[in-house]
Order: C-alpha cells, then structure tokens, then sequence
C-alpha cells in the first residue's frame, strides 16, 4: 500500500470499527484507511470479514459452504469473488513481467461450465461445455508464469503462449516442455522461437481398460514417449511433472473443478475469477514446500509472504 500524501510505502496499523484495514506511512508517519468499497465497488462488508470467505474458497469450500460458515448470502460471495478475481489478474499482469526463467512446464486442465459438452444445445451460451485451463509453471521457482482459459484448440492455445511470452525474459533462452497435444508446436515455435534453446513433448500412453475395472479407476499409464520439436532441448530436464502436481493442487483447492461432485462452475466469468485468485494466491501468500518461500519471493517479484488483503490492494 502506498501512501496517498508522499506516495512512500505504509504498513498495516490495525483496523478501524467498521473492520476496514488502516495504514501508516514508514515515511511521513500519517495513518489513513482504505475502505473496501474503494476495490470492490459496491461492496459493505469488512476487510476482514472479505478475506475470510476468500480464504474458504481459496480452501476448497464451495459457495454454499462459505455462505454457511460467512452468515453472508452467496450472490455477495460471488459477487467478492469475481471483484477479487479482477483485481488478481490485473495484480498479476503488472508484477509477472520478464521473469528470468530456465524451464517451463505447459499443461492443461479440463473443467465445465454449466454442463457438460455432451448435453450442450445449440441455443445455449458459448461458453456453455468443456472448460481448460491451460497453465505454464517454472520448474525451479514453481512460479505460475501465465494461465489461459478457453476451449482445447489452436486459438486459446496462441493466446495462452503470447501471454508466456509476456510474462518470460529474452535476455536469457530457456527450454519448454509440453503434453502431447499438436497446437503447441505451432504455437511456441512461431512465438516464442527466439526465447527457447529446446522445445520437446511428453506424450503418454494409456492402456485400455481391463475387464472388471471400475469404471472411475485411473488410467494407467503404460508408456512414455518423448519427442525433440525444435531446438536441442536437454533429456534430463524434460518433464511435466511440476505442472502435473499444481493441476492436483487445483483439483484440491478449488471446489468447482473438484471430479466427481456438483461444484462445477454455472458462469464463465465466476470460473475465471476464481483461477485469478487461486494463482495470484498461489505465486504470492503460498509457502511452497519444497523452496520453503512462495514463487514471487523465490522468482525475486516479491520480499516476503503476502496476506489475502495485499492481492486486493
């Protein structure tokens, strides 16, 4: 937060009654606050209480869990969600710019909205069906560089690579690797050829089903095949498993791409906002395990561990 007199950095210094967070400069030592209605136009309800029920959502609980838990009625959650999904991805677009990178990771998650495509008529919306997420992750600093989100073909898969773009150096190459899905090497070679020294897919195979399996038992992977696209990409540093792992972290935190249940998304806009505030969670106020800091602080974007309230600032 930054202060409104001499523009120098403030501090979190309490609350006020009504809940809204108050500040003070390190520099002029004047405190202010920063009422909520100023990021989410139209919105009452305490900061505290906001990063609350963003918290359940970021947990995996579903809106109707939240509005329980909250005492708030679920079109206001929905409502804090889709302001908070806007403020995160504008967040994120500023602050993940020509991030130094050495090995990118691209996958992508299937999910729905409102229904499945199967049962998709023509008068419905076109955002009605099948829903994937695509996601590159720096294997290193476990830093998601971008995300997109659309249909599986060529034309979500150019947009989500011109953003990597964006969000990547070209001061130093890095290498790329990818499920088997054919857009890709269009994509990333037209795009991004002069920021990459190698480019290959991992493509697995899956074996059929056997007689008396169950019929939501996973597939089992019966073999994995590797192919160089472009450039002179390094064996031992071809993997996809860093972003395998975050589609599992997705799955987890995130009600409404949870298999199996009825959380899933009746609104595009409301799945889109809740990826920007999973990401924007996960880059800035997740301590990864494994670097034992979040992405940003292990990437250099960031010096400590962010709270809820800093990604709607």
């Amino acid at each position: 937060m930054t202060c409104p007199t001499c523009k120098a950095d403030a501090q979190r210094f309490g609350t006020n009654r009504n809940g809204s967070q108050r500040f003070r400069c390190v520099e002029c030592k004047k405190t202010f606050s920063a009422k909520l209605s100023d990021r989410i136009v139209g919105s009452t309800v305490p900061l505290t209480q906001v990063e609350k029920v963003l918290q359940l959502l970021i947990e995996g609980c579903s809106v109707r869990s939240a509005e329980r838990i909250s005492g708030l009625h679920r079109d206001t959650i929905l409502k804090l969600l889709v302001a908070a999904g806007e403020q995160c991805e504008k967040l994120m677009g500023r602050l993940i710019v020509n991030v130094p990178v050495a090995d990118v990771e691209c996958d992508e998650l299937w999910g729905i909205v409102a229904k499945k495509n199967k049962r998709v008529k023509s008068e419905d919306d076109a955002s009605f069906g099948d829903a994937y997420t695509f996601v590159a992750i720096e294997r290193n600093t476990k830093l998601v560089l971008n995300f997109a989100l659309g249909k599986r073909n060529q034309a979500t898969t150019d947009v989500f690579i011109e953003g990597l773009r964006h969000a990547t150096s070209g001061k130093q190459k890095f290498q790329i690797t990818t499920d088997g899905f054919a857009p890709y090497r269009s994509a990333i070679t037209t795009t991004l050829h002069d920021r990459i020294s190698g480019f290959a897919q991992l493509i697995k195979v899956y074996r059929s089903p056997q007689e008396r399996e169950a019929r939501y038992s996973p597939a089992e992977v019966a073999s994995v095949e590797v192919i160089p696209i472009y450039g002179d990409p390094d064996p031992k540093r071809i993997c996809t498993s860093i972003v395998e792992r975050q589609n599992l972290t997705m799955r987890m935190q995130m009600r409404r791409l949870t298999r199996l249940t009825n959380g899933f998304s009746k609104k595009w806009e409301n799945l889109w906002a809740a990826l920007c505030l999973h990401f924007a969670y996960y880059n800035f106020c997740k301590i990864h395990r494994s670097i034992r800091v979040t992405p940003a602080m292990q990437a250099g974007i960031t010096d400590h561990v962010w709270d809820i309230a800093e990604l709607l600032i």
